[in-house]
């Protein structure tokens, strides 16, 4: 598959919410959103797509393979959209939970100094 860009990435709902086994809590608002699905992005290695495609009325799925500092990660995403066609909710789910918990660490440290950081993981002490 060529690049690939998410269509929802650019039509974020202002009160979209984004949650995923590597966040503690829920993100709130186009702003953060973006941003850490900008930094997710660019924290992996590659990304071979599988799936990319609506289900049902108001349903988006992506189904693709990563890696992040070689650690090997399988990727579903869903999106839930408004009645005005924008990402609402997004659910991410990474596996294996090795590889997500390397993830949310790493993410962390990508948005050290923010409000961002508190939604993933610090270091292991």
């Amino acid at each position: 598959m060529q690049q690939y860009y998410p269509w929802w990435l650019d039509n974020l709902a202002d009160d979209v919410t984004l949650e995923a086994p590597a966040m503690q809590g829920t993100a709130r608002g186009a702003e953060a959103v973006r941003a850490i699905v900008i930094k997710a992005k660019a924290l992996y290695e590659f990304q071979d797509f599988h799936f990319t495609g609506d289900y049902g009325d108001k349903g988006f799925l992506e189904e693709y393979d990563a890696a992040v500092d070689g650690l090997p990660l399988h990727v579903v995403v869903t999106v839930a959209r408004n009645d005005a066609g924008q990402a609402q909710h997004l659910t991410v789910n990474h596996r294996p939970r090795n590889s997500l918990l390397h993830f949310s660490r790493q993410l962390r440290k990508e948005f050290a100094g923010t409000p961002i950081a508190e939604h993933f993981l610090a270091d292991e002490s």
